[in-house]
Order: C-alpha cells, then sequence, then structure tokens
C-alpha cells in the first residue's frame, strides 16, 4: 500500500509540479491514515487499498477529532485522501472510490491577520540602524517583503536577475507553476535598500561566484524560509511588538493597507498573485483595524 502512495507523490511532483513542501504534507497525511488502517487490520501486510471502504475513512476522521486536531488539519488530511483515491480510481487501481460521498470538514474561516502602519514601520526600521552586513540584508529582506506583498518561498527563491533596479520591480515566480511570474513595482524605500544590499552587503556574504540567490545566509547559501522567520521574530522581539508576526504577517498587513490606501481588489488581486478574487475579499475585513 505505501507503494501506491510514492507512486501518487511523484505523480503530484512530475505531473503536477507540485511544491516539496506542498509533497511532504501529503507524505505525511497519507502515510499516517495507512498506519491507522494497519492498525486495524489483522494481517496489514496483505492488505490492498481496495478493501478499504468509506466506514474506515469516516472512522479515521473520528478519531482525528478525538485526538483534538483542529478542523482545519482534519479538513486538509480529508482532501489528501481524496486526491488519493481519485489518483487511484483513474490508475484503475480500484473500482469504487469510497471518498466520492464523503463530506469534506467544515472549516471556520479565520480573517488573515496584520499588523499597524506604526509597527510596521517600527519592525523595518529596526536593522536599519545597524551598519554590518547582515543588518544590511535584513533592511532589504523586510522592506522587501511589506513593499510588494511576496509570499515567504517566493521571497526566499529570489535570484539577482529577479531584481530590476531601473524600473523599480520584482520578477516573482508562482506559487505553483514557475513559469506563471508577476511584476510588482516596489518603492523607493525598498528600492534603496535592496541597492545597498546588493552593492555592499550581498558581496561580503556571497562566497560561491556562481551563486543566483538574492537573499544569502552567513554561508553565502540561499536564505531559507525557516532562516527568514528567525530574522523576523528577532526583529519582532526587539522592538518589542507583541502581536504574534509572522513572515506571512507583511503579506497580510501590505494587501490590508494598500486596501485602505484606495487601490481596488482586483490591483490587490494581481499584486498578490491569487487566482480568485474571493481570496482577496478578504482583506476588506481587517482594513480598518491596521490603522495606527
Amino acid at each position: 500500500m505505501q507503494v501506491r502512495i510514492e507512486d501518487f507523490l511523484s505523480f503530484l511532483e512530475g505531473e503536477k509540479g507540485y511544491a516539496d513542501n506542498t509533497i511532504a504534507a501529503y507524505r505525511n497525511d497519507l502515510t499516517q491514515f495507512l498506519r491507522y488502517l494497519e492498525g486495524r487490520n489483522q494481517d496489514p501486510e496483505r492488505a490492498t487499498w481496495v478493501e478499504v471502504d468509506k466506514d474506515a475513512i469516516i472512522s479515521y476522521v473520528l478519531s482525528l477529532k478525538e485526538r483534538e486536531y483542529t478542523s482545519s488539519t482534519v479538513a486538509r488530511k480529508v482532501a489528501a485522501i481524496k486526491s488519493f483515491f481519485h489518483y487511484l480510481m483513474a490508475e484503475k487501481a480500484i473500482h469504487d472510490d469510497p471518498t466520492a460521498t464523503l463530506d469534506s470538514p467544515k472549516v471556520k474561516k479565520r480573517l488573515p491577520k496584520a499588523i499597524s502602519r506604526d509597527e510596521i514601520e517600527r519592525l523595518l526600521s529596526a536593522p536599519a540602524q545597524g551598519v554590518a552586513v547582515k543588518s544590511q540584508r535584513d533592511h532589504a529582506l523586510l522592506e522587501s517583503l511589506y513593499a510588494s506583498g511576496m509570499r515567504v518561498t517566493e521571497l526566499v527563491s529570489l535570484d539577482v536577475s529577479d531584481v530590476n533596479l531601473v524600473s523599480g520591480s520584482v520578477r516573482v515566480r508562482g506559487k505553483k507553476l514557475a513559469s506563471k511570474e508577476r511584476i510588482i513595482p516596489v518603492g523607493d524605500r525598498a528600492l534603496d535598500a535592496l541597492r545597498e544590499y546588493l552593492n555592499r552587503g550581498r558581496m561580503q556574504l556571497v562566497r560561491d561566484p556562481e551563486e543566483r540567490a538574492l537573499f544569502l545566509n552567513h554561508r553565502g547559501q540561499r536564505l531559507t524560509r525557516q532562516g527568514l522567520w528567525l530574522i523576523i521574530k528577532h526583529y519582532v522581539d526587539e522592538v518589542g511588538i507583541s502581536t504574534d508576526v509572522t513572515p506571512h504577517t507583511l503579506r497580510h498587513s501590505f494587501a490590508a493597507h494598500k486596501l485602505s490606501q484606495g487601490k481596488s481588489l482586483q490591483d490587490i488581486q494581481k499584486l498578490l498573485g491569487h487566482a480568485n478574487i474571493s481570496t482577496t475579499q478578504v482583506y476588506q475585513h481587517i482594513g480598518q483595524d491596521t490603522e495606527p
């Protein structure tokens, strides 16, 4: 049964072009489901996916709720199981889809969290006080993240060639398809910080002259998502912001502030790279809460 899961993951990677993080989430969710099935089966080594019925899946979902998994986590795990069985049907590995009439758990939508302009100003100004290489990088990083509304993965995936200091813009690759790009204009503050970092800071961090990554860690390698999170956490603590701030908080704040400044939903949708306008519309409900 594990082999079928691996085949499915290879399909998602090779045919669908899913990101590594997404593949890892599918692997964790499906492997957890398989372990549950093996615990119920008296002879797990001879079990097949054909034998799995709707009752078994419902029982698994109930076990997750009993273990107090959040509704969003349960919904994600159910979605992974549904996708897997759809794949098995397409591959003719099973004759009936036990998830065909299975309802997904209802998830209470949470509004994105944004912070005020005053808190943003304090956060962005923190690394600007220093003159070290790390401060130059962090200043450019934070200014770019807020000025563009990029996703975390999009920011750490930037190469030097993606920054156009002449046009004042950055080229961002989409969440799912690397070929789906968007050009985002950034303000003078972010451009000044990027110019300073490119002319001075990055030159001192880079070790391999062939390295293309824009933002580098202390080893001269591409900064990771985890590294970015730690940088933001450091400055949040330093300036004393009590709100729980993550890298995505700056994206939410960018959208909320742009909306309150009069930008249209359609413009913000394009800047954020949302496929559906409904995803962008949630910022209409938080814009008034981000005023200083």
